[in-house]
């Protein structure tokens, strides 16, 4: 009686309390255990449990094998009142109602939670999504406008360089126009992130942090050892928050699996979730997939969407060392003459 209760609150805790998947199906052993042997000693005052165990066969054991081992266990009740092992008035009949109503109670009120929570973690991430996409116009307008006309300015002083006499105070002023628009625009792009090294890792750790929250269980397969910034890395960030972004706000996920492998010169990501409902496989891919695969060709990689048997896989590839993107104006080199 000390134990069951810890159990229990094993069971159906909600995110991000809620305990991984294995540990669930170890813990709903064990009540099963907790809730069979004790009718031997308390008889029918304990058959009341019935319906706890059942609610947890929903919650843990995935459809529609939960269906067959909840109707096992309701059927259970009656076989015992009904048996030499129980001694009760009650009847078959009113243990089986008692059981299912106790059972669709506890069903729905975690079910409840669990989609409470990932209706929290959608509009996090979609909120997330937003504030990034905001933030990376701003970064192209401001690099793309500013940026241009600063490197534009520089090229020309240095274009003027050439025919002024070193010794001259114009060849000096000259120099440091060129200088000086250069280390503007170096920090402009440094403003907008294009000059900064974005980590890989912790988008991986954040996007796992967020589905164990909305109590969708995640398997997560790494390289042993991977350094990656830049393009590419910015990239795979923007492919992992759009993949997250859909498993919790277009699906049913209960599982999701995100691997990162390296091959020789390529990177790939793939995002794999089940919760694809069956009349909607085959659908094309919406705006923000199609944005993004504009996005990762720019850098001369691949992305792929499939659906199938229920299960919905995002993949993208790319080079390690990406071509410099055309229209970036960075790609003049600081020394250039031209």
């Amino acid at each position: 009686m000390i134990v069951l209760p810890a159990v229990l609150l094993g069971q159906y805790a909600t995110p991000p309390y809620r305990l991984p998947y294995r540990w669930r199906w170890g813990l709903l052993g064990v009540q099963a255990v907790l809730t069979y042997l004790p009718v031997l000693v308390f008889e029918y005052a304990w058959l009341s449990l019935l319906g706890f165990l059942a609610g947890a066969v929903l919650l843990t054991v995935p459809r529609p094998v939960s269906i067959v081992i909840v109707a096992a266990v309701a059927a259970s009740g009656p076989l015992l009142v009904n048996s030499s092992l129980v001694t009760t008035q009650r009847s078959g009949i009113n243990v089986l109602v008692s059981t299912v109503i106790t059972a669709s109670s506890v069903y729905a009120v975690v079910h409840l939670a669990l989609l409470a929570a990932r209706l929290q973690a959608s509009h996090s991430q979609a909120a997330r999504l937003a504030e990034h996409r905001e933030r990376a116009r701003i970064a192209q307008d401001l690099h793309d406008l500013v940026g241009s006309s600063l490197v534009s300015i520089a090229v020309q002083s240095e274009r003027a360089l050439m025919g002024t006499p070193s010794t001259t105070p114009a060849h000096q002023t000259l120099s440091d126009i060129a200088a000086l628009a250069r280390h503007t625009h170096q920090e402009i792009r440094d403003i907008t992130g294009h000059g900064t090294a974005a980590q890989l890792h912790a988008e991986l750790a954040h996007a796992q942090n967020l589905l164990a929250c909305a109590g969708i269980v995640t398997r997560m397969t790494l390289p042993p050892q991977f350094d990656l910034g830049g393009p590419t890395a910015n990239c795979l960030r923007a492919v992992l928050r759009e993949g997250i972004g859909n498993v919790l706000q277009h699906s049913q996920a209960s599982r999701c699996e995100i691997e990162v492998t390296v091959r020789s010169s390529h990177l790939r990501l793939s995002i794999d979730n089940d919760g694809v409902p069956p009349s909607t496989e085959g659908a094309g891919p919406g705006n923000g997939l199609a944005n993004l695969r504009f996005r990762v060709l720019s850098l001369g990689g691949m992305l792929d969407t499939t659906s199938h048997g229920g299960h919905f896989v995002m993949t993208a590839e790319l080079p390690l060392n990406p071509p410099v993107a055309l229209g970036d104006a960075n790609r003049i080199h600081k020394r250039a003459r031209v």
